[in-house]
């Protein structure tokens, strides 16, 4: 009787609007609409969804040409409308209660990449920016993933050393250039990751400059496999 006074009282909402919906960490009809979820046949390395039907395993053109040092990676959803709209919140809008939803759209799209061995790992935020907005969003999804799926959270096994300034706006090869070297494995840490298998966690790929970043220094630290899951996955309108 008492969740029941308490759903009158405080009735389940939209995650992105004022709607009212059936259970709590839901979407409205219309917003549901608006997120497009990656589905069909995508690119084995960057997730990016891609024309035709389910095949065998294939690649984007930008990962044909640029040398990814992770093995497969997969997107939740595309990062455009609706999808942009969540990612923004959990990243700059305090609503780290996204994660619990987010996590189960990136369990749904992670299958066949996780073992019982894998560990999760979240892409760092340098421990200024982390003051400066008080919580790392890929952090908050990693942690929510862990809950769920039962496998091995590790956030101290990345750190970035420096901070490094905006992204936003800069080429492919800006980006690459400004994070080079810039994120590592502490010394203490080296043992957890040596032969593990792990799954980088971040909340929206562009380039892929940041996630290589990690799975490099993953890869130095002697991982056995490292594999790629993001909430949004920025994609070429065709």
């Amino acid at each position: 009787m008492m969740q029941s006074v308490l759903r009158l009282l405080y009735p389940a909402q939209c995650l992105t609007c004022d709607a009212l919906v059936e259970q709590d960490d839901a979407l409205c009809g219309t917003c549901w609409h608006g997120v497009h979820f990656i589905s069909g046949l995508v690119c084995d390395c960057c997730g990016v969804p891609l024309p035709g039907e389910d095949s065998d395993i294939v690649l984007c053109d930008d990962c044909m040409v640029i040398a990814r040092p992770w093995t497969r990676g997969r997107a939740a959803f595309v990062y455009s409308e609706t999808g942009r709209k969540l990612v923004l919140a959990l990243k700059h809008g305090d609503r780290t209660d996204l994660a619990r939803p987010a996590a189960r759209w990136l369990l749904n799209a992670t299958k066949g990449l996780l073992t019982e061995k894998t560990l999760i790992v979240p892409v760092p935020l340098h421990w200024r920016r982390r003051v400066q907005r008080r919580y790392n969003q890929s952090a908050e999804l990693g942690r929510a993933l862990g809950r769920l799926s039962g496998l091995a959270y590790r956030p101290e096994v990345l750190e970035r050393r420096l901070p490094t300034r905006s992204l936003d706006g800069l080429s492919r090869e800006a980006r690459f250039e400004a994070l080079a070297g810039m994120i590592d494995v502490p010394k203490v840490h080296e043992g957890t990751v040596t032969g593990q298998d792990v799954l980088l966690v971040d909340d929206v790929m562009t380039s892929g400059a940041t996630l290589a970043a990690c799975a490099e220094a993953l890869n130095a630290a002697g991982a056995a496999n490292v594999n790629v899951a993001v909430l949004a996955r920025v994609a070429k309108e065709t």
